[in-house]
């Protein structure tokens, strides 16, 4: 059985002193592994992630996480990377990692992902110079997401996608239409749908919904701390990959998220 703890959009800031850690006191009795997805911080300082390093440093079990957009904003992610780093905390960003977890080989494949839409209003690659950036950033990033877990093929019993940002308009549902070019991608799901998956993972729609699948029927998840109200979710896989999606749930609601902005995008 392979249990994994997952939940995105954490915005951990110097008043989340003591705010974190709580809601993560059961985790290691209810997962054997967490995975983060994206915005761990607010305005990606390494002072910011480094309060997050410390509420997770006392956590026994492997954590994985992404970056999101958050993350990204004081242009210092290396920065944030290694000082999650020092609190046990691997960051992926293109890369895959195998984990052993309860007699399974359980694979993570991460990257932070990025916007560009859904059909039938998806952006294309076409016109200004910086649209086309746009959508081919977006289109590496997939391409990336796709060698990782094509990567992880025949290697794991269990293959898990972690991103920040959605693959599908699924689990946007419920944010201003507006909006959901900057919320996400179809390229994302491509991607997975051409390597192989058993889960896809994200945060970043605060106002989305909690399940949704590929166009390939990989079932997908918004862990978005807002829009759980507990302080992870729990997904278990049994030996035979028989899944039990958001089964538990775990930790208390009042855990983490009490400021407004835990809330931004």
């Amino acid at each position: 059985m392979i249990r994994v703890a997952a939940v995105g959009d954490l915005h951990a800031g110097p008043d989340s002193r003591g705010t974190i850690a709580p809601g993560f006191e059961h985790l290691e009795r209810d997962a054997d592994v967490l995975l983060l997805a994206g915005d761990l911080t607010r305005c990606g300082t390494s002072e910011e992630a480094a309060v997050l390093g410390d509420e997770l440093r006392h956590l026994r079990v492997p954590k994985l996480a992404v970056l999101g957009n958050h993350d990204h904003h004081d242009e210092r992610p290396e920065e944030v990377c290694a000082t999650l780093a020092r609190a046990g905390v691997q960051v992926l960003e293109g890369d895959s990692v195998r984990l052993d977890v309860g007699g399974c080989r359980l694979g993570v494949a991460g990257v932070k992902g990025f916007g560009g839409g859904f059909p039938p209003t998806a952006l294309s690659a076409f016109g200004e110079r910086e649209t086309k950036h746009f959508v081919e950033h977006t289109r590496a990033i997939s391409d990336r997401l796709r060698c990782c877990l094509e990567q992880l093929e025949g290697s794991c019993d269990v293959r898990i996608a972690l991103l920040h940002y959605a693959p599908v308009r699924d689990t946007i549902e419920g944010e201003p239409p507006e909006i959901h070019a900057f919320l996400g991608s179809q390229l994302l799901a491509e991607a997975v749908d051409a390597a192989g998956a058993d889960l896809v993972l994200h945060g970043h729609a605060h106002a989305g919904t909690e399940c949704g699948s590929t166009p390939g029927g990989v079932p997908v998840r918004n862990v978005a701390l807002p829009l759980l109200g507990t302080a992870y979710r729990i997904f278990s896989f049994d030996a035979e990959q028989t899944d039990q999606y958001g089964a538990l749930a775990g930790g208390g609601a009042s855990a983490v998220g009490s400021t407004g902005a835990v809330h931004r995008r």
